[in-house]
């Protein structure tokens, strides 16, 4: 084969790819208000930076006929490039091939991104759009989940992972996000569930929709496995590429200083007035946020859930540090079960990347009744929004020795 016909192959090869399951399915997911994974991926990244990584990877299993049936790139785009100016690695799941359904090769690719992203210090970005597993591929797609899962927990409060979920997830497809330090739901579009409301009406005889079962709102407000419910895809790489200002590259580093021009020895009178002379009387405590932080900019974090407190991040003299606040406006300013874990989850982000942490304070204390008496904690999982820091691991040995020891004198 000469040289022009290898490069006319090769020009051919990158065009299918481009066209991802084709025609007919692009514009089905248009008209469903989604973007395609690859124009996620470019909106996500600063134009003309973003590398892509193993394009023609293909499946290899056989079973089922699926010899017969091509996915291209395996139903995943992997690389990088940079956000704002910043390395940043990434992987966008192609509804269009085969429902981003995850395989043996579309895991191996998200892996390797992992592996890249940790082994450079640098954040990932997951934009989750899968039903799930492969069924065709059986045993080899559920060792996938289990090799990303790995890569979740090795990389947590290590480096910045942030997942969004922009379609219908389930099963696997969404136990990965869980374990990430940030979670991006659009409104409408993006479901997360375990398994999905005909199983469940199957199983339980429960009848439910996937708005009320797993949809953004749900996440956002009840359960507070999501941090953020955004309006489209659109909305949603543009709050990502906000939220990656303000953290660091990895825990070893500092997040960036951008230039607020707020004058950080400037007066505030308005905090003369906001809170009201009676203590009775509530108000609103982001209007003190707003007020002291620079430029009035805060990136609110679980916004929707226990809504009796505030996290989230701003900057102080350029710097990036961490919010945390209690709400008279809601409960006044009580902390429940529900607020004390989104506060400590949100402590162990600051923790691990090395932000600091101004706290407003106005609680009368612990919200008391059965309820909370009996709800313990709300069953959130630990890993969520921040971890410990790796180096803390070096802590575990010792920790098994005292259990050791412990059992030996009893």
């Amino acid at each position: 084969m000469k040289v022009s016909e290898k490069l006319a192959l090769l020009k051919a090869k990158r065009e299918k790819a481009a066209a991802m399951g084709g025609r007919e399915r692009v514009e089905k997911q248009h008209e469903k208000g989604k973007l395609t994974a690859r124009e996620r991926i470019e909106m996500l990244f600063d134009e003309g930076t973003f590398r892509e990584l193993d394009t023609f990877v293909s499946h290899r299993s056989v079973n089922f006929g699926m010899e017969k049936v091509e996915i291209v790139s395996d139903g995943v785009i992997t690389g990088h490039g940079l956000v704002n100016g910043r390395p940043v690695f990434a992987f966008s799941q192609d509804f269009t091939s085969s429902g981003g359904s995850l395989g043996e090769m579309h895991a191996a690719k998200i892996c390797k991104v992992m592996d890249l992203a940790l082994k450079s210090g640098v954040p990932v970005v997951g934009l989750n759009d899968s039903g799930g597993a492969r069924v065709e591929e059986g045993v080899d797609a559920l060792k996938g989940y289990g090799e990303i899962f790995f890569r979740n927990s090795r990389a947590s409060g290590v480096i910045p992972q942030i997942s969004a979920i922009m379609g219908p997830c389930a099963g696997g497809a969404v136990y990965s996000p869980a374990m990430t330090d940030f979670v991006f739901m659009v409104r409408k579009t993006s479901h997360m569930f375990i398994t999905s409301p005909y199983v469940i009406k199957t199983v339980t005889g429960e009848e439910t929709t996937f708005e009320e079962l797993g949809g953004a709102m749900v996440h956002n407000s009840k359960s507070g496995n999501a941090h953020f419910a955004c309006d489209s895809d659109e909305d949603t790489i543009e709050r990502i590429r906000e939220l990656l200002d303000y953290l660091p590259d990895n825990n070893m580093s500092q997040a960036p200083r951008i230039e607020m021009g707020d004058d950080p020895a400037r007066p505030c009178p308005e905090l003369d007035v906001i809170i009201p002379d009676d203590p009775k009387v509530p108000y609103d405590m982001k209007a003190i946020i707003h007020e002291v932080v620079d430029a009035g900019e805060f990136y609110e974090v679980h916004e929707h859930f226990a809504e009796n407190c505030i996290v989230g991040f701003a900057r102080l003299n350029n710097r990036s540090v961490g919010i945390i606040a209690n709400q008279p406006m809601v409960s006044a300013g009580c902390l429940d079960i529900d607020a004390s874990d989104k506060i400590s989850r949100f402590i162990r982000t600051c923790d691990a990347f090395n932000i600091p942490i101004i706290t407003f304070v106005d609680v009368p204390g612990y919200l008391p009744g059965v309820h909370q008496e009996w709800g313990a904690s709300s069953g959130m999982a630990p890993s969520c929004c921040g971890a410990i820091p790796k180096q803390r691991y070096q802590n575990l040995p010792w920790l098994s020795a005292r259990i050791t020891e412990a059992l030996t004198w009893r």
